[in-house]
């Protein structure tokens, strides 16, 4: 238990089985390894540097290779994760996994999203410890991040971002994977932190919706809250990041602007399972799967 009463729990899935659009990218050749690649490279480097007690649970498909295994029992034997063997988890296993976790609770919950390709900040679960707990739940968001793509780092403001977190009263908590991140406010108040960038998306070709967004930066003005996260970030000269200003940033957003009106027509229209079932179909007829 926190001496706080706050018990902070990460919840990442690392391969679980996923129908749809995500399954036909985790079924092609490679995805693991890569996955396990930037898992250690920014996943579980950016949470060993944290400042606050947590626990971390990491959900892993009990069909994976043997080598996956080995590449994440050094972080299990040295009492940085909980390896969850699971092919699916919902409200009632996810119930039970977080009361084996945490075996003598608080009076709070606080759950955070976390996927397996991303990092954090060196201050960012300390800064959501900041949050003071109430009876009732409220959805916590850090706004503001980086991204980190193919041409260079890119500094971004995302008020609904996948880092999302749910401080509740353990009493029928819901968790941060109740909801898709960017819903929370359709049902329970949200607390929103701003301030420097507390999370590191990384943008790589097994990406699923991850896009490049934001403004071209230069790393080194963040390399105290994110280290060697940064390392492969190249510096942009000033002309790039002019013409990045100009001409690429307004482009980037006229085209997040067209999918998310197409996606919110396409749910209007569709329902939720609808548009689901018409992506999954696209993506098969696009790689051929």
């Amino acid at each position: 238990m926190s001496p706080t009463g706050v018990d902070h729990v990460l919840l990442t899935r690392f391969n679980l089985p996923t129908p749809g659009v995500e399954g036909l990218i985790r079924a092609r050749e490679g995805w693991l390894t890569e996955r396990a690649d930037l898992f250690e490279r920014y996943c579980a480097s950016s949470v060993a540097r944290q400042t606050t007690p947590f626990t971390w649970i990491v959900y892993v498909d009990p069909e994976s290779p043997g080598w996956l295994f080995d590449r994440l029992r050094p972080y299990v034997d040295r009492g940085l994760l909980r390896a969850v063997l699971r092919t699916e988890v919902g409200p009632a296993e996810l119930a039970e996994d977080l009361a084996a976790a945490v075996p003598r609770p608080g009076s709070h919950l606080l759950t955070t999203n976390l996927d397996n390709d991303d990092g954090l900040a060196t201050d960012f679960l300390a800064r959501l410890r900041t949050v003071a707990p109430l009876p009732a739940a409220r959805a916590v968001y850090l706004t503001r991040g980086l991204v980190l793509g193919p041409g260079g780092l890119y500094l971004r403001t995302d008020p609904d971002n996948a880092f999302c977190s749910v401080l509740e009263p353990w009493s029928g908590a819901r968790t941060s994977w109740s909801e898709r991140h960017n819903e929370f406010a359709q049902v329970m108040p949200v607390v929103r932190l701003h301030g420097s960038p507390a999370w590191l998306q990384v943008v790589h070709g097994s990406n699923v919706s991850n896009r490049v967004r934001g403004r071209l930066v230069a790393p080194d003005a963040y390399r105290a809250q994110f280290g060697s996260l940064l390392d492969e970030a190249p510096v942009p000269s000033t002309g790039l990041r002019v013409t990045d200003a100009v001409l690429r940033q307004p482009w980037r957003l006229l085209r997040d602007g067209a999918r998310t009106a197409l996606r919110e027509t396409g749910l209007r229209v569709l329902g939720r399972e609808g548009y689901e079932s018409m992506k999954h179909r696209l993506r098969v007829i696009r790689t051929g799967a």
